[in-house]
């Protein structure tokens, strides 16, 4: 069998679904591969470095629909491209089947299949085939650059012999793929991040990549958090108007706003409003990237950057993964690749289209001439953060009747503990002379106390490697002034020195510690 790719016939597209590195792994599943020619130039890949791969190059997209038994595409098919399939045939590409009804049930008709590469099941086994995420992360990602090249200061802090420059405020809203990208760029180039999301529960992501997650004052956050599929789900009106306000708080100290909220199937949820675009800084920058869907900012305008009267620039480009259109190609023809492994099981080149299979079955929208869509839900657990329960709080009585639970168990091994060693202690007595006895019990007691008193020192006050040598120090120095008692004048000498010497590794110790602490502190 032979998969093709097409030229993008959209305007401005630059992305190509197969690769000559995605041809040579598709040839090793038994494809014939074929490109028609220019389909890659745009993203970097010459006609020239597909012969190369093995890649037959033809001139026009009708050959190249007519011979191709697998055709695999970036946007979604026009009507011109769907009337060229045939019965039998396969069709790989982004397709948003909701939004395109009629092209769904023309394919269908024709007796093609369609994979719908925007309605892979988020679970853990379609990782590497969600083509969504893919785009989402470099969209992020390119969200940030844009908005610098729009923001015209640094992002990052500096202090020069020129004056004082504050660092950036970036708040970034939804911290699904697109936004954690955002949020890792933006705090790499040194800006002061915040991010918000209706799911609670992915506060822990944003925090551990140096963002600062912005909670809401309202009770019921945690019940509308989270959706089947790991997707955020609508909002109630009330948690809305929490959300809406907290931003309206926001606003006048953000430079930069990038906006990220997509619900599956639906309009953009408007986030910021025209009111908070006018309480924004002159020079400040929103970027879109729900503009295809109508903008979580409805002042956006799709796929321009205008500037408001009060000097913010709102950007709503819907192009960002095809402006980095040979990394996009890479990613996008590694999901393609891998989606046709699934259903290329035998590695013999031949499809076979297991409706079984959670991912086949959730990405195929048009089958055996009928509409497949909507799949049903997938048999196995979405890659959805599961909800932490909060531990419950202790009441007063609650906590002195545990505090005295665990006093009593300490209590009671220390007893144990002594009561064994003096066991011990007197066992060997009956059999140790007097002379080993003494220094022996000495050295006990030494152990003791200088484990006792380092160990109740707070951790915060030296480091592991401060605390074993001052432990050792501190056993040194007990057990030497037990003996500078002794009678004995070279012990009495050597004991004295013992502890000098001992005294100082403590205190200089402690010194060290101190100075490494105050390194960290803000000033």
């Amino acid at each position: 069998m032979k998969i093709g790719t097409p030229k993008e016939v959209e305007t401005g597209e630059a992305r190509v679904a197969m690769t000559p590195d995605s041809a040579r792994q598709l040839q090793k599943l038994g494809y014939d591969c074929i490109i028609q020619s220019g389909a890659g130039e745009a993203a970097g890949f010459s006609d020239a470095l597909y012969e190369e791969a093995g890649v037959q190059v033809v001139k026009t997209a009708d050959t190249l629909w007519k011979n191709a038994d697998v055709v695999a595409k970036v946007r979604p098919p026009r009507e011109a491209e769907v009337k060229k399939m045939r019965e039998g045939q396969l069709l790989i590409s982004f397709f948003y089947p909701a939004s395109n009804e009629a092209l769904m049930k023309q394919a269908a008709d024709l007796g093609a299949s369609v994979i719908a590469m925007d309605m892979v099941p988020r679970i853990s086994r379609a990782q590497k085939m969600d083509a969504l995420s893919s785009m989402a992360n470099i969209a992020g990602y390119r969200a940030v650059i844009e908005a610098g090249n729009n923001f015209g200061r640094f992002f990052t802090g500096q202090v020069t012999a020129a004056g004082k420059v504050p660092p950036a405020k970036v708040l970034v809203v939804g911290a699904g793929v697109a936004g954690l990208a955002a949020i890792g760029t933006s705090t790499s180039l040194g800006a002061i991040t915040y991010a918000f999301d209706v799911r609670p529960e992915v506060a822990e992501q944003v925090e551990s990549m140096g963002a600062e997650f912005v909670y809401l004052d309202f009770e019921e956050e945690q019940q509308d958090g989270a959706a089947t599929g790991g997707y955020a789900s609508v909002s109630s009106p009330e948690f809305r108007e929490a959300q809406l306000k907290k931003f309206r708080e926001l606003a006048p100290d953000m430079d930069i706003v990038i906006t990220t909220a997509l619900i599956p199937n639906r309009e953009a949820p408007e986030l910021w409003t025209e009111d908070m675009v006018k309480a924004m800084k002159p020079g400040s920058v929103i970027v879109d990237l729900a503009a295809e869907r109508g903008g979580n900012c409805k002042m956006t305008v799709k796929d321009e950057k205008i500037v408001t009267d009060n000097g913010v620039t709102i950007v709503g480009y819907t192009d960002f993964p095809s402006r980095m259109a040979a990394q996009s190609s890479t990613l996008y023809s590694t999901n393609i690749r891998h989606m046709m492994t699934d259903l290329t099981p035998e590695k013999d080149g031949t499809v076979n289209h297991n409706m079984e299979d959670d991912v086949i079955r959730g990405a195929t929208i048009a089958h055996a001439k009928a509409v497949t869509f909507p799949p049903p839900p997938p048999k196995v657990q979405a890659i959805a953060a599961q909800k932490k329960e909060k531990p419950k709080e202790l009441t007063p009585e609650e906590k002195k009747a545990k505090e005295a639970a665990a006093f009593k168990a300490q209590t009671k091994s220390q007893i144990t503990m002594l009561a064994i060693g003096g066991a011990l202690m007197a066992l060997l007595g009956l059999v140790a002379p007097p002379s080993f006895m003494q220094h022996f019990i000495v050295f006990v007691l030494s152990c003791f106390i200088g484990f006792q008193v380092i160990w109740n020192v707070s951790h915060s006050l030296h480091t592991p490697l401060m605390a074993v040598t001052n432990a050792i120090s501190g056993i040194i120095v007990l057990g030497a002034v037990l003996q500078i008692g002794s009678s004995n004048g070279i012990v009495v000498f050597l004991s004295t020195i013992a502890v000098l010497v001992a005294t100082i590794n403590i205190v200089g110790g402690f010194l060290v510690t101190r100075r490494m602490l105050a390194m960290f502190q803000k000033s």
